[in-house]
């Protein structure tokens, strides 16, 4: 098994493979010829996965969804694919749509919208434009390592400083404080919160979850900074893995409340498309002992099936298992005081964007 296990794990990667993204009848990927293809073979060693970046230049921005278990209608999303690796990712299959997999060219085959801000303000400058909460982070991540380049996240948040227009941030990024100027502007005015997923607090385990993603605790001090800043943070336990992470719900909630979050929640880990396939990989390579487990767990939860794909129950699962997670996680809200409002930002303060000369943004 040990041998199973280092053949199947790229060091620094999420995905144990490079699934195929069969609904779309795509072939297999082969070897490209290349002499690094044959290096393993010939010293042993196995050629490190570099991340490639393509530049994609969008002719719109905002994404609007009519979903009934998420409290925003609109998103934007300034980055395909995901560098932070995370093996459970419900959005790897949209790499699928690109002719890409969902598993390792998902977190290392990346495309960047350096021209996100000027849509943006184009679209927010119409004149039938109405504002409402903007979500960025929902799909990926909106500070994954290549935002430290791009900068698009922060030219984004700059433009909601502009004109006074809420927007809410998801991310599992302590690099989220690399804007805390911004933020707090937009905090003064209530109109914004930022949400930091923490999946686990043994770094050894979230390394292997989540490797490219900040640590644990790095991620708390993160909460703490953002707080102290005057900025309405929640933590998301998401997702919880049965017998892989769930023992941490009460712990994490004591963490989280410790840091100066306001709010928490949780939602058991789902398994979309081509993640299921990438998913029990991953659990075949590192939790052998219990892969088996996890996966009935899951199943029971999710009706019988790996996945289930209907509003509402999607995010909360079924059955006794899914139960007793939200029991577990009413009593540690109600023990550590984590249950403020979530998104409670205004949308009557909004100036539309000035369109002869853009906003210095660094």
């Amino acid at each position: 098994m040990e041998n199973a296990v280092e053949r199947n794990v790229t060091k620094g990667r999420g995905a144990p493979t490079n699934a195929v993204p069969t609904r779309f009848n795509l072939n297999s990927r082969v070897a490209d010829g290349d002499w690094l293809d044959a290096r393993e073979a010939l010293d042993g060693g196995k050629p490190p996965l570099k991340t490639t970046v393509t530049e994609e230049f969008a002719k719109s921005i905002l994404s609007f969804n009519n979903s009934p278990d998420v409290p925003f209608d609109r998103s934007v999303n300034a980055y395909r694919g995901c560098e932070h690796g995370c093996v459970y990712c419900f959005a790897r299959p949209t790499h699928a749509y690109h002719d890409l997999s969902p598993g390792l060219d998902f977190e290392s085959r990346l495309f960047a919208k350096p021209n996100a801000v000027d849509i943006f303000r184009k679209t927010i400058a119409k004149p039938g434009y109405r504002p409402a909460t903007i979500a960025i982070g929902t799909n990926t991540d909106p500070y994954q390592p290549i935002e430290r380049t791009y900068r698009i996240t922060r030219s984004i948040l700059a433009l909601m400083v502009e004109t006074s227009h809420p927007i809410v941030v998801t991310t599992k990024s302590a690099r989220v404080v690399d804007d805390i100027d911004l933020l707090s502007q937009l905090a003064s005015k209530q109109l914004t919160g930022v949400a930091i997923s923490v999946t686990s607090l043994d770094a050894k385990l979230a390394r292997t979850l989540e490797p490219r993603a900040s640590s644990p605790m790095t991620r708390l001090a993160a909460v703490r900074k953002l707080s102290d800043a005057g900025i309405y943070v929640h933590v998301n336990i998401a997702p919880i893995i049965p017998a892989v992470t769930d023992h941490e719900i009460e712990a994490i909630a004591a963490a989280a409340a410790e840091h100066g979050a306001t709010s928490i929640s949780s939602i058991p880990i789902r398994l979309p498309n081509e993640v299921a396939p990438l998913f029990r990989d991953w659990l075949d390579a590192h939790f052998p002992d219990r892969a088996a487990k996890v996966m009935n767990i899951i199943r029971d939860m999710r009706g019988g099936k790996d996945n289930d794909a209907e509003f509402i129950s999607r995010m909360k699962g079924h059955g006794p298992w899914a139960e007793l997670i939200r029991t577990r996680m009413q009593i540690a809200r109600k023990k550590h005081g984590l249950d403020g409002s979530k998104w409670n930002v205004r949308t009557d303060l909004f100036v539309p964007p000035n369109m002869n000369g853009q906003l210095s943004l660094f």
